[in-house]
Order: structure tokens, then C-alpha cells, then sequence
């Protein structure tokens, strides 16, 4: 696709994106939305949404673009306006639900196929045991981070990693706070890890 570099937009590009899509170009906004869903789906994520209400809220972003498109003063600065959306959709149902409703991420282990020895799908049951029992101590103590840690690393786990403005944009904290804040979350969460000693 013309518009993309390995499935990500270029966001130096979004400016213009944003123009060929109002201009109706359908693969300008498809570009738009392939590489900038990552971004709404973090922040989306990082409200803790049930599933049907975090598709409800990312379908409802996407369709406020669609309707503000050719009316966004900033162009270039969509990726902060979806954010920036996604956070008040998402504040939205969580003010109408009174409650945050957490929602699980089970690991699912692989089907083993049948040309593997019994020692061979043992072994390889054992480390699943224990990778999956690292990955629970590690979610674990990040649960027990304060909410602005676990906000900011959800959505700095973003893939592509959003910029500081869509960050700053998605949880209203300011642009020059992010780095240091990120690295006190991260301090915070290892020395947790460490105490465990599960670092």
C-alpha cells in the first residue's frame, strides 16, 4: 500500500492522509485506520472495558472521525484526536457503568502436535507452567502499581508506540511528565518484581 511502511502509517504523514481521505480517497483512510487503530485499541485497553463495550468504543471513535474529518483544525495531529476521543468514550461508559469492570487475559498454550515424544510435550508443559506463572507475577504486581502507572504503561505498550502528544492527548498528562513518570512507574514495578524475586 502506498500510504504504509510495514503496516504502520508514517505519522509525518497523517496530515495529508487525513486531506486525501476527505477528498475521498479510500485508501488514504484505510491507511489511516490500519495504522492508527493500534493507538485507539491501547487506550481503549487501558480503561479496562469489557469486550463488547471496548468494541463499542472503538467502533464509536472511529465513526466520530469519520463524521469530524474534514472539520479537524489539525490534521496532522489526528492520532492525538483519536486518543484524546477514546478517552472521553471510554470515561463515558465507565461514568454510565459506576464501576470499572476488569477484564482477563488468559494465556493459552499451544496445541501440541502429535509427532512430539511425551518427554518432549512434558518438558515443553513445564516451561509453559513457568513462563505463564512469571507472566502472573508480573501482572500481579503491576496490578498493584496506582492507577495513573497502569494507565500510562497500557498505553505506552502500544504497537507502534504512540507519540508523547497522543499520550499527553489520551490520559491528560503533560508532555514533559511522561518520561519521568514512565520511569518511576517502571523503578517502581521492578523493585516489586525483585522483592518477589521474580525479576
Amino acid at each position: 500500500m502506498p500510504y504504509t511502511r510495514g503496516g504502520a502509517v508514517d505519522r509525518a504523514d497523517v496530515g495529508a492522509l487525513v486531506q486525501s481521505a476527505v477528498d475521498g480517497d479510500a485508501a488514504a483512510w484505510k491507511a489511516l485506520v490500519e495504522g492508527l487503530s493500534p493507538l485507539v485499541w491501547s487506550v481503549v485497553r487501558a480503561h479496562r472495558l469489557s469486550d463488547a463495550d471496548a468494541h463499542e468504543v472503538y467502533q464509536t471513535v472511529w465513526f466520530r472521525f469519520a463524521q469530524h474529518l474534514g472539520r479537524i483544525r489539525e490534521p496532522e495531529k489526528a492520532g492525538s484526536w483519536l486518543a484524546s476521543t477514546a478517552r472521553h468514550e471510554c470515561l463515558k461508559v465507565l461514568k454510565s457503568l459506576r464501576r470499572l469492570t476488569p477484564t482477563d487475559d488468559p494465556q493459552v498454550l499451544d496445541r501440541i502436535s502429535e509427532d512430539r515424544t511425551p518427554e518432549q510435550s512434558f518438558l515443553d508443559l513445564e516451561e509453559a507452567a513457568a513462563d505463564r506463572e512469571r507472566i502472573r507475577h508480573l501482572w500481579q504486581e503491576f496490578e498493584e502499581l496506582g492507577e495513573r502507572c497502569r494507565l500510562l504503561l497500557r498505553v505506552l505498550m502500544a504497537s507502534p508506540p504512540p507519540s508523547y502528544q497522543e499520550v499527553s492527548s489520551a490520559l491528560g498528562i503533560a508532555v514533559g511528565s511522561i518520561g519521568p513518570l514512565r520511569q518511576r512507574c517502571l523503578r517502581r514495578l521492578r523493585a516489586r518484581l525483585e522483592a518477589r524475586g521474580a525479576a
